[in-house]
C-alpha cells in the first residue's frame, strides 16, 4: 500500500509541482487549495503525511494543524511557509508539526523530508503497538 500525502497550499502552480514529484517517488497524492477543504478531506480520507501552507485564505495553517492534531489524527504534518520567521518555526512544532519548510521549496529536499516523516511515523506506530501488547 502507498503512503498518501495531503497537500494544502492555494497556490496552484505549488500544489501541481509538488503533486507531480511526490507521484513520482509512487506516493499517492491529493491537494487542497484550503484549511477548510483538508478538514473536510479528511473526514472521510487517511492520509500519512499533510504539507501544509501557513498562508492560507479563510482557515491559516496554524488553525488548520491545530484542528488536525484536535482530532487525534497520526498524520505527520510538514508546514510550509515563505515568510519564514523563528516564531512561526518554533509555533509550529510546539503544535506537533513534524518540519517547517521555507519556500520557495526545494522539491528534493521536500521528497527527503517526506520520506523522513513517513519513517518516524512507521517508528512511532511500531512502539504503540508494542506498548499496547504489553
Amino acid at each position: 500500500m502507498r503512503a498518501m500525502v495531503l497537500v494544502v497550499d492555494d497556490e496552484a502552480g505549488v500544489r501541481t509541482a509538488l503533486t507531480s514529484i511526490l507521484q513520482e517517488e509512487n506516493y499517492e497524492v491529493h491537494a487542497v487549495e484550503s484549511g477548510e477543504t483538508c478538514l473536510k478531506w479528511l473526514d472521510d480520507n487517511h492520509c500519512d503525511v499533510i504539507i501544509l501552507d501557513v498562508w492560507l485564505p479563510g482557515m491559516d495553517g496554524f488553525e488548520t494543524l491545530a484542528r488536525v492534531r484536535e482530532r487525534g489524527l497520526g498524520a505527520q504534518v510538514i508546514v510550509m511557509s515563505g515568510n519564514h520567521n523563528v516564531e512561526s518555526v518554533v509555533r509550529a512544532i510546539k503544535m506537533g508539526a513534524f518540519d517547517f519548510v521555507e519556500k520557495p521549496l526545494s522539491l528534493e529536499k521536500i521528497v527527503r523530508i517526506v520520506g523522513d516523516a513517513l519513517s518516524q511515523q512507521l517508528t512511532e506506530d511500531r512502539t504503540q503497538r508494542t506498548n499496547l501488547g504489553q
